[in-house]
């Protein structure tokens, strides 16, 4: 299950008196600065300061990044007014964390895998449990403990439908997976469009504007298999149904694939080592202001903060905004002193509900009067009447001993349940007998599919770049990553003028005769 984490909005201002006088100075401060970079940038000498606003996954891969291709001098600033791992977190439960937030990594998330490995995490021990659809009456798919037993019922039921789905969801993966070799060689894009262009040709753009209903339809997918297969994924995924962008919904069943892998001790784990290995500065302050101080050609960048409820300046020749910028999202961050408006970012972020229960399932609610009975520790659900909820499963800790077992029916255990919105009492007590606890988190979770038909700019201005755009192609922890590399090495071909690694075509000719 794919949940991930969040953004801000606020408002500035200057005092008079004695606080003009001040900000005088500080302006005139900030001009000299701003002089001073601009011939040392001319010089070829690297920025003096970089700032990332958001330390999610997002921010502090970028973090990461930029160290390794500006180098040791530069001082790197990561502003963060909520808890480091943005949409990672964990909640805990006697005694014991769990994931509330983004839960799983696929094995070709090859950034993901190489943090892992660079901080000295490890792979969480994986726990089997069976998962199976329910449509509020009764299951109409589940999982079996024979593997051939599995196929032999998809095919009995849909044909070669999952045969389809599977050659299509790995043929775009092959793709897709050309961005690390194309990021390996130090190449970089302007934009969402070029970085998928490069991977997919128009084929990945048009996927960004047909549902993936209709691109499955197309592929000779059925559609019962669409309605009792795909749509409960997207449900548990996204929290959306099947009318979203054939991109991300091909995305999204890559992480339905058993594949799969999480972070010993918590996936947020990765976002603080990744702040750590960069040597950055945590700032634990809203960014309320990004003002624009130009000087000729060159632009740098003027933050005010809330600091020990003081506001505070800092001028940075770089600024990365790691956290979205959508209306409803309330980022609380200002733009002032740009000639031109900066471009609003169209669509809104959609909202889904995490519940953390400790408590004790009602088997009786699907169709099992003896939970003893119960075999499965994930249940899907299809978009009907009654329904409300997406998916309820049985999570285990993010630490696991060598001598753990997953919790039965018929025991108390911690239930992760996604739902549209906050579950009330009665809903509740449908799906628990009783419970002791519930824990609710309220994620922006992940853009609204279809709210926009564009893609977010990646470049605001010169120096200055916006991450979260490609999540308007896929949410999911690798995007961001992935992004995050990209927008490392533009502003590092950028700041030095290196415009041949910028927006190449043909990059598998290219990469291929540099080898």
């Amino acid at each position: 299950m794919h949940v991930y984490a969040s953004g801000y909005f606020c408002a500035s201002f200057y005092g008079i008196n004695m606080h003009q006088y001040i900000y005088v100075l500080l302006f005139s401060t900030v001009h000299v600065l701003a002089a001073e970079s601009y011939f040392a940038k001319v010089d070829g000498a690297p920025p003096t300061k970089i700032a990332v606003i958001g330390a999610g996954i997002g921010g502090t891969a970028t973090a990461h990044f930029l160290r390794q291709h500006f180098g040791p001098e530069v001082r790197i600033d990561v502003f963060e007014k909520n808890s480091v791992g943005g949409r990672l977190a964990t909640v805990t439960v006697n005694h014991q964390d769990y994931e509330s937030g983004g839960s799983i990594i696929h094995s070709l998330n090859l950034h993901m895998q190489d943090f892992v490995q660079q901080l000295g995490l490890k792979y969480r021990k994986s726990v089997a449990g069976k998962t199976a659809v329910f449509n509020g009456e009764e299951f109409i798919l589940s999982e079996s403990d024979w593997y051939l037993l599995d196929l032999f019922r998809l095919w009995w039921r849909y044909g070669i439908s999952f045969i389809r789905l599977q050659m299509w969801v790995e043929e775009i993966m092959e793709k897709f997976m050309r961005i690390y070799k194309y990021q390996a060689h130090g190449y970089a894009f302007s934009s969402v469009e070029e970085l998928l262009h490069s991977l997919g040709g128009s084929g990945f753009i048009n996927m960004t504007r047909r549902s993936l209903s209709e691109s499955l339809l197309e592929l000779g997918v059925s559609q019962r298999f669409i309605d009792e297969v795909i749509a409960p994924i997207m449900r548990v995924n996204y929290g959306q149904n099947i009318s979203i962008p054939a991109f991300v919904g091909a995305v999204s069943l890559a992480g339905a694939q058993t594949n799969l892998w999480a972070v010993e001790g918590g996936n947020k784990l990765v976002c603080s080592g990744l702040l750590k290995l960069a040597k950055a500065n945590l700032i634990q302050s809203q960014v309320t202001t990004i003002q624009l101080q130009s000087k000729g050609d060159y632009h740098q960048y003027e933050l005010t903060y809330n600091s020990q409820n003081e506001k505070t300046m800092e001028v940075y020749d770089i600024v990365v905004v790691a956290t979205p910028l959508q209306q409803n999202v309330e980022s609380g961050i200002s733009f002032q002193g740009f000639e031109t408006d900066l471009p609003e970012m169209p669509g809104s972020y959609h909202k889904t509900v995490a519940s953390i229960v400790h408590g004790y399932l009602n088997c009786s609610f699907f169709g099992f009067p003896d939970p003893k009975l119960f075999p499965f520790s994930s249940v899907l659900t299809r978009d009907t009447h009654g329904v409300f909820f997406n998916s309820a499963a049985s999570i285990c800790p993010v630490n696991i001993t060598s001598g753990f077992r997953r919790k039965q029916p018929q025991e108390a255990g911690v239930y992760k349940v996604f739902s549209p919105k906050p579950l009330e009492k009665n809903e509740l007590k449908t799906l628990f007998k009783s419970y002791y606890s519930v824990q609710v988190t309220e994620w922006l979770a992940y853009p609204q599919y279809g709210s926009t038909q564009g893609l977010p700019p990646v470049v605001l201005h010169d120096g200055l770049y916006y991450l979260n755009g490609i999540e308007w192609a896929a949410s999911a922890m690798e995007m961001s990553s992935v992004a995050a590399k990209n927008i490392a090495l533009l502003a590092y071909h950028r700041w030095n003028r290196q415009v041949e690694m910028i927006d190449q075509k043909d990059l598998m000719h290219k990469v291929k005769t540099e080898l």
